[in-house]
């Protein structure tokens, strides 16, 4: 009787958007894990919701119109299994400082100012790079509206129309450059070995190095006979990898055909003040024979002028610099540890990096074994490279259900913090700059 009550209940409230339509299909993924990590001097052992694929619920649907007309839709949210929440965060416990180096905030020889500076340090460090636990994120950055939009379908939100000569697409979607990154990653955009989980910036978090998905952004797309596609995207303002571009553009070749799936794929940002913000270069994808796939990738990233910044510069003088002269901080004193402030976050937050990635699966049994080998080579003065290791089994269990096992090795160097991480959240950091760090995931993915 309930399961009557709710079907009905469903019927009523999705009764109007489908009765123009000729073809509507609820699916999702639901993914969930545990988790043995050794990044530090402790053993942390955690659930985690989405290893290898992000959990999600998603409808989409099709109106035939004929001639070669179709209208199309795909709403679809993010669901963390083990909270049931839409929000997600990061993996480790332990606390990342690139953000902060360099922000040593001089007392000046008195007792007075040498507290407040230990504490406005401490402050900042908590805001910037705060310990994370799955499902938690930067007050800070929430307070000014960066980071994750948090939204109910901020997977993704886009109508369409297909046409004879190819896809006009609107709303929030994936972008061109993150389409050919993801065909060339072994671990497919999740697990331990997972590629995306080392292209930021030195610090391993923030910086990001790829728009995955855009705001407010429109879409052509063709795909042709012979396996030859391609698309180009424009992000109106409030657009880019977390809304707050002026303006994004964007645009990716592919081929995908006879085994190969492959392309090249350009994003670019610009920042409200017009600067050019995050650029991103990518180059490669997969080749399948056989028993084997294997895969190549090589991406570029620079940004010079962080989106994030004015967020940043904000919440010091709107949250920091009030409390500092309530404290009784001198005015000079203020006026030189924002300088500080400014000029090491500005230094920190700049991205300059070349990275590449290697893997492959070979069918075994009723499964793949998955491999991959990824470098970031961090060509700031940091220097801050990276190399992560990982092998993985999957067994399917059925069409729609399979187990899998992965350990993944990050070896840092420098200031490095990078820690392993999975689909739908990063790995966070090492508990020290430098450290490696080492991951086992195991877990169940079923798609309905």
């Amino acid at each position: 009787m309930k399961m009557k009550l709710l079907a009905m209940a469903l019927g009523t409230c999705f009764a109007m958007p489908t009765l123009a339509q000729t073809n509507v299909t609820l699916y999702g993924i639901l993914d969930a894990g545990i988790q043995v990590s050794k990044l530090g001097k402790d053993t942390q052992t955690k659930m985690v919701s989405g290893i290898a694929d992000g959990s999600r619920i998603g409808f989409k649907g099709t109106e035939d119109m004929g001639g070669g007309y179709k209208a199309i839709f795909n709403l679809e949210a993010r669901v963390e299994v083990d909270t049931g929440s839409n929000k997600t965060g990061n993996l480790s416990d332990y606390q990342g400082y690139a953000l902060t180096k360099g922000m040593n905030f001089p007392d000046f020889g008195s007792a007075a100012l040498k507290g407040a500076a230990a504490q406005t340090l401490a402050g900042v460090r908590s805001a910037l790079q705060p310990k994370y636990n799955v499902n938690a994120t930067s007050p800070l950055i929430l307070a000014r509206g960066g980071g994750p939009d948090g939204g109910l379908f901020d997977r993704m939100a886009m109508v369409g129309l297909i046409t004879p000569v190819g896809a006009v697409l609107a709303g929030r979607m994936y972008t061109p450059a993150y389409e050919v990154f993801n065909s060339a990653d072994a671990f497919e955009s999740g697990m331990a070995g997972s590629w995306g989980g080392i292209t930021g910036g030195t610090g391993g978090l923030l910086t990001a190095g790829m728009a995955i998905r855009s705001n407010k952004s429109v879409q052509y797309r063709i795909e042709l006979p012979n396996g030859f596609g391609g698309s180009l995207m424009y992000g109106f303002k409030n657009s880019g990898y977390i809304g707050l571009d002026k303006d994004f553009i964007a645009g990716n070749v592919r081929y995908k055909a006879n085994g190969f799936d492959v392309g090249v794929g350009y994003n670019r940002g610009t920042n409200t003040d017009g600067s050019t913000g995050l650029v991103t270069t990518t180059v490669g994808g997969s080749y399948a024979f056989d028993d084997f796939k294997l895969f190549a990738g090589y991406q570029t990233m620079r940004n010079e002028n962080s989106i994030l910044l004015p967020v940043f510069f904000d919440a010091w003088d709107l949250e920091i610099t009030p409390g500092l002269r309530a404290g009784g901080v001198p005015a000079p004193v203020i006026a030189a540890w924002t300088t500080i402030f400014r000029t090491n976050i500005t230094k920190n937050f700049k991205l300059d990096a070349n990275s590449y990635s290697l893997g492959a699966h070979y069918k075994l049994g009723n499964g793949r074994v998955m491999a991959s080998y990824s470098v970031q080579d961090d060509r700031t003065l940091s220097n801050s490279d990276v190399t992560q290791y990982a092998l993985g089994y999957n067994y399917n269990m059925s069409k729609r259900t399979d187990l899998y096992a992965v350990v993944g090795y990050t070896k840092n160097q420098n200031d490095g913090q990078y820690a392993p991480g999975a689909a739908s959240a990063s790995g966070g950091f090492t508990e020290f700059p430098g450290e490696s760090g080492r991951v086992l995931q195991f877990g169940i993915r079923h798609r309905f």
